[in-house]
This record gives C-alpha cells, structure tokens and sequence, in this order.
C-alpha cells in the first residue's frame, strides 16, 4: 500500500472520515491538506505564537535581570571541548562528576553541551548562555504546540486549548526557568519528539523520523524506546517494509555510535553513560542507587513521586511549599488526564500509549526521580505523546470540564514558576 492511501491500522491519527489524514492529500510541505489553509494563516494563530514566544522569552530575560549569571559546567565543558578536552579540573566535586585518572568528567550526553558551542566561541555570550541555550528548544517545541494539535485531530477552539495547555500548563514551561542542561535534555528531546509526530502525521519519512529519534536519543536516551511502535506501524503489511526500516533504523545507528564514542572517550566504555559511577550529594539518591541504576526496586517511590507526592502543608503563610523533589504530575497537569478519553481502539490511540508506556519503562525502574524540580520532570520524556493522544481526545468531546482541567494545569505550572523564582531570589536576598 502506498503512503497516500494509508489506513488507520497502520498508525495515522484516526479522526472522522471527511477529515483523515489518511484519505486526505498533502500539500507540498507535506501538511494534511485537510486542515483549512486560513486556520495556518489566521491572525489568531499569530497572536498565540507571539503570547507563546514572548512568554518563554519573560522568563529567561527576568533570570538574567534578577539573579547572578555565570558560565555553568556545560559552558566549562564547552570551553574545554573547543580545546580538544572532555574534562576539566573545576568539576571536582560537584554532583554527577566522574573521576577517571586523576581528570574529572561530567556524566551528560552529547547533545547536552553541543548547542553550547557556538556560544562558547563569544565572550559576550558565555554567562548568559545557560539561559539562551534552554530557551531555544523549549520555546520552539511550545511554538510547534499548535500544529501538533491540530494534525492530531483538535480543531477550532480545541486547538488553541490544547496547544496553550502543552506551553505552559506542562514541564516544559519550567526548561527557561531553570536554567540549567538536565531540563535542557528534555527539552530537546520534547522538540525532537514533537517534530517527529508532526512528520508522522505528514509525509512520514522513514530517513526523516530516524534522525528526528536520533536526535532525541543524544538527548534522552531512554526516548528511544519509543521508535519501537512507530517501526512497527512503519512497515506492517508493507512490501517494502525492509527498506522501510532500514532507513529509519541508520540514523538511529549514527547516534548510538556517536553516544558510544563520547562514553569511549571519557569512561574507557562505550555502554559507561557515568551515572552508575558519578558522585552524589542527596543521601537519599545514594541509597537508591545503591539499589540499581535501574531495579524493580525503585518502581514504588517513582510511582509516589509520579501520582501521589503532594506539596507541604504549612500554618504560616505560604501555607503551601511545593517539594523540591517534585509533586504528582497530575495535581501539576491535570490536563493529561484528558488524554485517557482517546482510549485503546483506535490504532493510532494505541501506538501512541505504546510510545509513552515504553518510555515510561526505564523511568520508572531509574533510581532518581529528579531534585530541585516542580512536578515529575521525567515525565517530559513521554509527554509528546500524551499531547497528541489529548487533541485526539478533544475530537469526542470538549466542553467545560477540558477547558477547566487545561486552565488549572495553566494556573499551577504558573504558581510553580512563581514559587521557584521567589524561592531563588529570597535565598540570593540571604546571601
């Protein structure tokens, strides 16, 4: 069967049949021609890219203002790479360097330090870089949100709700505010991921989605997983389905090399990503370790920090203190719980809760949850996929509780935003 007369059991976004993206032509950028031309070009879609863009935007420019910039490790290691180097004698010490020899490593991936680069080579740009570099993917996968949402199947008003929710009622509204290179991974892989469905949704390029995997491989390792649905989906019932998978599978062959050959270069392995070896500070992360990088063992604090791990109860104002390990991603998106109304029938429904349960797998089983967060931040690596499964949603039913479920996930990410910067301006205030 050719790519313009797929049917819904390969995996396509399965909506109505005068609007599948299946039965619809593309245009020549490879968009579902079904989506009206005027609903990419209306002044409303402007509008929200621009309240999108310049949101993102407030948050790094209020860091930079308000608190003490400086170049971070991955700026350090830049710096050192440009130099021919992987490591660097300033990261003794801190938390998840590795010691080898007598020189001192970070244990990061790839594409952590390499959108550092360009601006390690202007001084100017150095101390501010930690900032600009978390902005960049962060704020191009909330621009893509739109998009995202209508080619799984929003539409009119719907769209702008589920797009507006993926901006700023999820995670990935906290990767300017943080600043640093762990919510950086995620937000690149968030992006990879994003694009990656948008070309599902479209022209489906076996070569393309390969790199768009790759990519969010180098960033988050454990995305990969992901691929594995889509693969299968690729080539079912396919006369070319060896081709098809070879194509999809070398880009994603070049970056497990290249991840092999960055751990080679460092650790002496090229399955030694540094996190089993790297130092800790939190007692409590090195009691979980010592129980398996991944073990069945950490399933059930995961699960606690994941859906049940509620803010501190206080008498004194503020009354409420969100954890610094993080609370339930559904009291912090409650939106996602929409994504359970696309169900299981539907083929496309299905591979997409593939996606994400496969991801979720290797989270659950790791040993940390993540420290200094708001929410679950691994969650981001499988929070694509829940997106897309809630704009399918929205094709069944959106009305008053959707719309409330999307405006409190808006409110809390908001209130947590809050909280993190009044927290870091009150400690620098005592420093």
């Amino acid at each position: 069967m050719s790519d313009n007369g797929r049917s819904a059991s390969d995996g396509s976004p399965s909506v109505d049949a005068a609007d599948s993206l299946d039965a619809d032509p593309q245009d020549a950028m490879g968009r579902p021609s079904h989506l009206p031309r005027s609903s990419r070009l209306a002044r409303s879609d402007l509008a929200f890219s621009l309240v999108v863009f310049f949101g993102y935007a407030l948050i790094p420019f209020l860091a930079i203002v308000t608190r003490h910039t400086g170049a971070d490790r991955m700026m350090v290691l830049a710096q050192q790479v440009l130099q021919g180097h992987l490591d660097s004698p300033t990261f003794a010490g801190t938390v998840d360097s590795v010691e080898r020899s007598g020189r001192y490593y970070i244990a990061v991936g790839p594409l952590q330090v390499a959108p550092y680069l360009p601006f390690a080579l202007v001084h100017l740009f150095q101390n501010l870089a930690r900032y600009l570099v978390s902005f960049l993917p962060g704020v191009a996968a909330a621009l893509l949100a739109l998009p995202l949402a209508r080619a799984y199947g929003a539409r009119g008003a719907a769209a702008y709700w589920v797009a507006a929710f993926s901006a700023f009622g999820t995670l990935l509204l906290f990767v300017p505010v943080f600043g640093n290179f762990y919510w950086l991974a995620h937000a690149e892989s968030f992006l990879a991921l994003t694009v990656m469905l948008l070309e599902w949704a479209g022209r489906r390029r076996p070569p393309v989605l390969g790199i768009l995997f790759g990519l969010s491989f180098l960033a988050r390792p454990t995305t990969i997983l992901a691929a594995l649905p889509f693969a299968v989906a690729l080539a079912w019932r396919k006369r070319d389905a060896l081709r098809r998978l070879v194509a999809l599978g070398v880009p994603i062959g070049v970056a497990g090399l290249i991840y092999a050959a960055f751990d080679w270069a460092r650790f002496g392995s090229p399955i030694e990503s540094g996190y089993a070896i790297s130092l800790l500070h939190n007692p409590s992360l090195i009691a979980r370790r010592a129980g398996g990088i991944f073990s069945i063992g950490q399933i059930a604090e995961n699960i606690r920090l994941a859906f049940v791990q509620l803010p501190t109860i206080r008498r004194a104002f503020p009354f409420v203190i969100p954890s610094a390990y993080g609370q339930s991603m559904l009291l912090v998106s409650p939106g996602l719980l929409i994504s359970l109304r696309a169900g299981f029938r539907d083929p496309a429904a299905r591979m997409l809760w593939a996606a994400a349960g496969l991801v979720a797998i290797p989270i659950f089983l790791y040993y940390g949850g993540g420290y200094v967060q708001y929410g679950f931040r691994y969650s981001l690596d499988f929070t694509p996929f829940l997106v897309a499964l809630t704009a399918m949603a929205t094709r069944q039913r959106f009305g008053r509780l959707e719309r409330t479920l999307f405006a409190l996930s808006i409110l809390f990410v908001a209130v947590g935003v809050i909280w993190y910067g009044a927290a870091h301006l009150a400690q620098s205030g005592a420093g």
